[in-house]
């Protein structure tokens, strides 16, 4: 079952961020999975239909938006995924304009899976920090 679920993760991080998928949302993140921490701190945001719109202004953001995985690690039905984000700020979709600039985001997830899906993901990075250097 681990490995069945890091390739899960896996596939969850190429398919919808790199590929930029809404079909893999919609494959993978089920009606009532949640999303944590993710664009703020205290953000939840729960069903597909929901983290599309997120994706839509991220990706709206930093078209050239690539994640990859550092470190990939599962434990039964939980995965630990350390990851780091190379992009430009290309689009005014995150309610400032676009400036051109090159943007590094690192980050945590730890992802319940269960059903071939995201059951529940918390997130950790410093999505403050990086508008601030954006806006500078």
């Amino acid at each position: 079952m681990p490995d069945d679920s890091k390739a899960l993760a896996r596939r969850w991080f190429e398919e919808v961020w790199n590929q930029k998928s809404e079909a893999a949302i919609d494959a993978l993140f089920g009606a009532e999975s949640r999303a944590y921490g993710f664009p703020e701190p205290d953000s939840v945001v729960t069903g597909p239909d929901a983290f599309k719109q997120l994706h839509r202004d991220f990706c709206g953001a930093f078209p050239d938006l690539r994640i990859t995985l550092d470190n990939v690690v599962a434990e039964g039905d939980t995965v630990a995924v350390r990851w780091h984000v190379d992009a430009t700020h290309k689009g005014n979709h995150l309610g400032f304009p676009a400036s051109g600039k090159k943007a590094l985001l690192t980050g945590m997830s730890f992802l319940k899976v269960g059903h071939g899906q995201i059951l529940d993901g918390w997130n950790q990075m410093d999505m403050a920090g990086l508008f601030r250097r954006l806006q500078a």
